[in-house]
């Protein structure tokens, strides 16, 4: 549910998953419904805020610096952009 792009893509997913899980497990099924919309609040923020996890985020950034450069002059380079990140972060 989380992954899909749109709010009606989370709730398509919803359904589907409560109507696999209502039969297998009702505890499962009846405690994503008292969760409710609270659950997926997140849906109303942009794509890029999405995210909490701070390696996630971290990873991104060293992903997006490597990138703009193509080749790392040398070997000593990567660990110093690391911990460059890690002290802007």
């Amino acid at each position: 549910m989380i992954y899909a792009d749109t709010a009606a893509g989370i709730e398509l997913r919803r359904k589907m998953f409560l109507r696999k899980w209502r039969l297998k497990c009702r505890a499962v099924a009846d405690s994503l419904e008292e969760a409710g919309d609270r659950l997926f609040s997140f849906t109303r923020l942009d794509q890029s805020a999405r995210t909490t996890n701070a390696i996630e985020r971290l990873n991104e950034e060293f992903r997006r610096r490597i990138k703009t450069q193509a080749v790392l002059p040398c070997a000593e380079t990567v660990p110093m952009l690391l911990w460059a990140l890690l002290a802007s972060g």
